[in-house]
């Protein structure tokens, strides 16, 4: 390198050069010229030369001129435009860089248009001969100025929408921008100036496109083909783009979810999550009903062989047919159970990498901070507390994509395309969880509210393309999802809402808490006291990690991404103590912030402690920021300190392997078809007592038998009374309270013959063919009632008290 700088200087002018002896000198002439005249505006500068391995005489020139404003630095051998621009650009110390091409196509003096448009609050200004205003002052060959007009458009429509020209090389930058968007280049060859304005947009610096006047020189190196070979470099950039650390993020993704589910996952058949109490059941059953509706080219919106005869609306439960139609050749084949638990593990992994993949693009590109921040969204306590048997809290991959195609219609480059994507993921997502999808809406819409606030110009900028793209999504997802959605909030057995309690909300001190399956610090019997149920820890953070994000916020408050994320937070957290808040410690308590939507459609329908899940997501990104900040830093202190926080933050939230125990045998009754003698067509086979949503093992029962029989009762949801009030299992009889009260008490009542009337009704509406007790607690007690309600004692076969309702007392 010839010539040195130090300090900073206001403007510096970078120039590759390859090859350029004869053109060079006149352009250094003209660059130095202009600058020394304009000094006023301009300020300090400095001329870069960046010599490309040339031949010839290229290095000489700029050697020769002994002006310390004028340096050249040089490669060891020709390696392409953009390696001599990545070596030039990190040569410079300006707090603005001009990059111009040797042959000086446009003039210097067009840089006044470039700085006018930079100090309107871009991070870039690019000349542009494509844009109204422009003007060529002299043409390339007709052929050749239609072959670069045609490369120029695919290398636009594939790489960098919305920029009308990306190959004029006469740009202007902020100084810092600049350097890291080179600095993170990989492309050596013409590609560079595309993968430069791709790293500008994906860190939403503002680019202007400039009007500038042009003229074709003679000697050009850019040949008409070069944009196809733009368009290769582009195409290998994106192949190499999934790097090793990637692909080892993503087997890590799946150690992880193997380890979590290591308990049941090598034998799902005989393995039984008691966390799940009855919900490993249900979701066996919903997998087993969907496959075999496609096998059998019925409908999976709807169903009889639960709730005999009234039905199950499917749709209006979560059967998450976006996964169980899929999975249905694999549930045919082996089974609900194991359908089910390969499901969930490559679901959760799915999320994990899909989080990463969003954290790598849009906040940070460190590999190891983006892996831990997409740890924590997807293995936070309460995506754990979701795994035992809520596959649709655990399997959210569309949720980032959904986030970052949003994110995309703001920047309004391609919002006809991204709308009808957005459109699309959305309708995939419905068919995946309807109310993931509104929490996902929620915590976008705090997240879009606070970073607007922040960037007021970004927010007016991108308010009209989102709109417009939100619109064309809906226009997209209605017509695909409409007929499903009439069906779920009108069609048979649908309801209006589910009740849940007056407050499902979360206890702050669940926010500070540690989950029940904390490796290091749970504690079953506090978390359950904070939480409806081992599968709705939907907050236990850790004190630790809320008070190192709070750290995180304070110190890089600056950043609009970081307030933004910590407002949502924030708001989530608030959202989801529910409508009614209770100070801790104490009986007072106060309208809670979910109060104004408590009683919303869509709203009314949700647990609110749910709303703190949006934290996990938002507190990963956050982490992910600060260990990014963390690990670039060259202070041994800071870095080892910082770390230090982080794992301490971490450590007691790593989760322990799921609880799993061996499954209660299926009788023989039932895998040996016995049953197939008592049940007719149009029969059902009555359980003892009635499943429902505290037991609901026969349906494990119906699986086994491969649906061959029908069920009264059952674990879904579903209408209740005049209202459809949406309640869990099916509308009570007198009959199924009985059979459920001396299953819990075993005390038996006495029954007489109104009793026995009323069962008989009850018998009559479910169309029982068969009653069947099973070896259970309380036995006895069951056994006596069904023996005084039926009138005569069952007979014991196949490891069941059976009463054939066919033969005649």
């Amino acid at each position: 390198m010839s010539g040195t700088v130090t300090g900073t200087v206001d403007l510096s002018v970078v120039i590759p050069a390859y090859n350029e002896e004869r053109r060079l000198g006149p352009t250094l002439d003209a660059v130095t010229a202009y600058l020394a005249e304009h000094e006023d505006r301009f300020g300090s500068w400095e001329v870069v030369v960046a010599d490309d391995g040339s031949t010839d005489g290229t290095g000489g020139l700029v050697t020769d001129r002994r002006d310390p404003r004028v340096r050249l630095v040089a490669g060891d051998r020709n390696r392409g435009k953009g390696h001599a621009l990545r070596l030039g650009v990190a040569a410079t110390h300006g707090r603005r860089v001009l990059v111009t091409d040797a042959d000086l196509a446009a003039p210097i003096e067009e840089l006044e248009q470039l700085d006018k448009a930079l100090g309107e609050g871009g991070a870039a200004a690019i000349g542009s001969r494509s844009v109204p205003g422009a003007t060529i002052a002299r043409r390339q060959h007709r052929v050749r100025e239609l072959l670069g007009r045609a490369g120029n458009f695919l290398i636009r429509r594939v790489a960098v929408p919305g920029i009308r020209d990306t190959q004029c090389g006469f740009k202007l930058f902020e100084g810092d921008q600049a350097r890291e968007a080179f600095a993170a280049s990989r492309l050596s060859g013409w590609g560079i100036d595309v993968e430069v304005l791709q790293h500008f947009r994906r860190r939403d610096w503002p680019v202007a496109e400039v009007p500038v006047r042009w003229a074709h020189q003679s000697g050009s190196k850019v040949a008409p083909l070069d944009y196809l070979r733009v368009l290769a470099e582009l195409g290998r950039l994106k192949a190499r783009s999934v790097r090793p650390a990637d692909l080892f993020a993503g087997a890590l993704f799946l150690l992880m979810a193997v380890t979590l589910y290591s308990g049941r996952l090598f034998d799902p058949g005989h393995r039984y999550l008691p966390d799940s109490l009855q919900d490993q059941n249900q979701w066996e059953w919903f997998f087993a009903v969907t496959a075999d509706s496609v096998a059998h080219l019925r409908t999976p919106l709807f169903t009889d062989l639960q709730n005999f005869p009234d039905g199950v609306n499917l749709m209006a439960n979560t059967v998450m047919l976006g996964m169980s139609v899929p999975f249905a050749p694999l549930t045919l084949a082996f089974g609900p159970a194991l359908s089910l638990s390969v499901c969930m593990t490559l679901g959760l992994a799915a999320t994990a990498a899909a989080w990463y993949w969003l954290i790598v693009k849009r906040v940070v590109r460190h590999r190891g901070a983006a892996f831990t921040g997409a740890c924590l969204a997807a293995f936070a306590p309460p995506m754990v507390s979701h795994a035992n048997a809520h596959p649709n809290f655990v399997i959210l991959f569309m949720i980032p994509l959904i986030v970052d195609r949003a994110l995309r219609l703001a920047e309004g480059a391609r919002v006809r395309r991204d709308g009808i994507v957005l459109g699309l993921m959305t309708a995939y997502q419905i068919f995946l969880g309807e109310e993931p999808l509104l929490l996902a809406a929620i915590g976008m819409a705090l997240f879009a509210a606070a970073y607007g606030l922040v960037r007021r110009e970004v927010a007016r900028a991108a308010w009209r393309p989102l709109l417009k793209g939100l619109l064309i999504a809906a226009a997209v997802c209605l017509p695909i999802v409409a007929y499903p959605l009439y069906w779920q909030f009108a069609g048979p057995q649908s309801y209006k809402s589910v009740l849940h309690g007056d407050n499902a909300g979360n206890s702050p001190l669940a926010l500070i808490s540690f989950a029940e399956r904390s490796l290091f610090a749970g504690d079953a019997q506090k978390a359950n006291a904070l939480s409806l149920n081992p599968t709705e820890q939907n907050a236990f953070y850790g004190w630790p990690l809320l008070l190192l994000a709070f750290g995180i916020a304070v110190r890089l408050w600056e950043h609009a991404l970081v307030k933004a994320l910590a407002v949502t937070t924030a708001a989530a957290a608030l959202l989801s103590l529910g409508p009614k808040f209770r100070v801790p410690l104490t009986d007072t308590v106060y309208p809670g912030p979910w109060a104004p939507l408590a009683h919303l459609p869509l709203f009314e329908s949700v647990i609110e402690g749910r709303v703190a899940m949006i934290c996990a997501p938002a507190l990963g990104m956050l982490l992910a920021i600060a260990v990014a900040r963390i690990t670039a830093t060259g202070r041994v202190g800071t870095l080892y300190g910082g770390l230090l926080a982080v794992c301490l933050a971490l450590l007691p939230l790593v989760p322990a392997p799921l609880k799993a125990e061996d499954r209660a045998p299926v009788p023989e009754f039932i895998t040996a078809g016995q049953w197939k003698s008592y049940v007719r067509d149009g029969e059902s086979l009555v359980p003892i007592p009635l499943p429902d949503p505290g037991n609901a093992e026969a349906l494990h029962w119906q699986t086994a038998a491969h649906l061959g029989f029908k069920l009264p009762g059952g674990y879904f949801n579903g209408p209740y009374g005049p209202d459809r009030v949406g309640i869990y299992g099916a509308v009570p009889r007198y009959t199924s309270n009985l059979l459920r009260d001396v299953s819990y008490t075993g005390s038996v009542p006495a029954i007489g013959k109104d009793w026995q009337a009323q069962a008989r009704r009850d018998f009559a509406d479910w169309h029982a063919g068969v009653l069947v007790l099973a070896p259970q607690p309380h036995e006895e007690p069951l056994r006596d009632a069904v023996t005084k309600l039926v009138g005569r004692p069952g007979t014991w076969t196949g490891g069941v008290w059976v009463w054939d309702l066919h033969e005649v007392s």
